[in-house]
């Protein structure tokens, strides 16, 4: 397996991690070092990537990223009652250009994904989600993306690739891989009137600051849909983060982002998670604590998964049928977790990309909307976008 793009962990968090307490990550987690090399992944269930790449970033003064304050950090929590093995494989440093960065990105989540290892990734801009979906070029027909942003990151699509316009990348280049696309924690005064049309015309879902903040919930069925959780930390409010990642006085709190990171965890799909935007600066203790934590929570998630969604078995489900007008809602309730789901059906006679039913996750919110003669906007977007 070719990781020879990874540079090991530094000495100075390998000193640190000698003077932790047996019972923390530290001691658990397997290192690559510069004496031991990459650890082995086959049994490994996670694995976290450090990409200093940072140079499409529209604000790039030249400066580095050092992902050594986050590594401390997490090393120094204490795991919860997890069973799954953890590997951190170091650093992808910045390329000749930063297409070599992307190949080399490409390259290691593709053999990691085909392993069932989970990338954990930190960036670095966030443009670095593009080569994190094209990993799935030839692993999953139809990718979701859910995005936690202030920003839509459409951009102007006729420039090169830059933090602010990969989605408008990802829709617009060979192959069209993407199914959905979803929003989280957006704030309507950062993106223009242009992309919130587009938005509604592809049927992306879309989530303001304050619904989420309203009902921290509401995320939990976009992320049990999602393959790809791209998080961009500029999401967070300034009050939350040290200096140099102070953006915006209104977004999303620790203990939200935080709770966000683990619906990820928590969902059966995610198959890879990234945390962009981090700027380093020298004694940032509270930055690094907030992703070492949102990492804590992820994996943390990951270790509560529960396979509840076969539905081959009638025993394992209630089934309710809802009629709105000519309109048949078919709803499926987990009788292990209590998780909703929603039907799509497939018309055969359409051009359509699901090839299938499929099964949709929603809340029990939607199905007491159903009842109430509403049709749930995630089933119409979903029928719209499978069918047009």
């Amino acid at each position: 397996m070719n990781f020879n793009f990874l540079s090991p962990v530094t000495d100075s968090v390998l000193a640190h991690k000698e003077l932790l307490s047996n019972h923390t990550i530290g001691k658990k987690i397997q290192v690559h070092s510069e004496q031991i090399g990459i650890p082995n992944i086959n049994n490994a269930k996670l694995a976290i990537i450090g990409v200093k790449e940072n140079r499409n970033d529209i604000n790039y003064i030249g400066s580095d990223i050092n992902f050594d304050d986050i590594r401390k950090t997490f090393y120094s929590l204490y795991p919860g009652n997890w069973d799954t093995a953890i590997v951190d494989l170091g650093d992808i440093e910045k390329g000749d250009s930063v297409e070599d960065s992307y190949f080399a990105l490409r390259t290691i989540t593709e053999l990691l994904i085909e392993k069932s290892v989970i990338p954990i990734i930190l960036g670095g801009s966030q443009d670095l989600t593009y080569a994190n979906y094209r990993a799935y070029d030839n692993l999953q027909p139809m990718v979701n993306i859910v995005n936690v942003d202030t920003n839509f990151d459409l951009g102007d699509t006729s420039m090169p690739i830059k933090n602010n316009n990969f989605l408008g990348k990802i829709i617009l280049e060979e192959p069209f891989n993407l199914f959905n696309y979803s929003t989280i924690g957006y704030q309507t005064y950062f993106n223009s009137q242009e992309e919130i049309d587009l938005m509604e015309r592809l049927y992306f879902e879309a989530y303001r600051l304050g619904e989420v903040s309203n009902a921290i919930t509401s995320v939990e069925p976009v992320m049990r849909d999602a393959h790809i959780v791209t998080v961009d930390l500029k999401s967070v409010r300034a009050a939350e983060v040290g200096e140099r990642l102070k953006f915006t006085p209104n977004g999303l709190d620790g203990k939200e982002i935080c709770a966000i990171s683990r619906y990820a965890g928590i969902s059966n799909k995610v198959s890879s998670f990234g945390i962009y935007e981090y700027h380093f600066a020298p004694k940032d203790t509270i930055t690094a604590m907030l992703l070492a934590q949102m990492i804590w929570y992820f994996i943390e998630g990951v270790n509560c998964r529960v396979k509840d969604d076969d539905f081959t078995n009638e025993n394992n489900y209630i089934k309710y049928n809802v009629l709105i007008e000519e309109e048949e809602l078919i709803f499926y309730k987990s009788k292990k977790t209590g998780r909703w789901w929603i039907d799509i059906p497939f018309l055969a006679n359409l051009n359509n990309k699901l090839k299938k039913h499929t099964l949709l996750p929603c809340a029990h919110e939607d199905y007491v909307a159903a009842t109430e003669g509403k049709i749930p906007e995630r089933w119409y977007k979903a029928y719209r976008k499978n069918n047009f």
